[in-house]
């Protein structure tokens, strides 16, 4: 195996990426860079973010496509509306205090 055969499965110049400038996605920041960035992947391809921390969910843009990452700014908070299952209160029962 040459170096080019090991190389073959990296983002490189010679393949497209993933993403492109102004493309938006809507993701979770999954680590934190080294700088303080969040970090997400779209497609295996490394997008930092900053301004996130890890567990946030937001929507970005890309603003930059390097070699190998991508450099992106958030345009607005994703929110998860959960709605919790709550249990019927029984009638007729109270709670008696001593």
């Amino acid at each position: 195996m040459n170096r080019f055969e090991r190389r073959s499965f990296r983002f490189g110049s010679r393949f497209p990426k993933p993403v492109k400038v102004g493309e938006e996605y809507d993701v979770e920041i999954t680590e934190v860079g080294s700088r303080g960035d969040g970090i997400t992947r779209i497609k295996n391809f490394v997008v930092f973010v900053s301004g996130t921390k890890k567990g946030d969910k937001k929507r970005i843009k890309i603003k930059e496509v390097r070699r190998r990452f991508a450099i992106a700014e958030v345009i607005e908070v994703v929110k998860e509306v959960k709605e919790e299952a709550k249990e019927p209160e029984p009638e007729g029962e109270m709670k008696v205090e001593e």
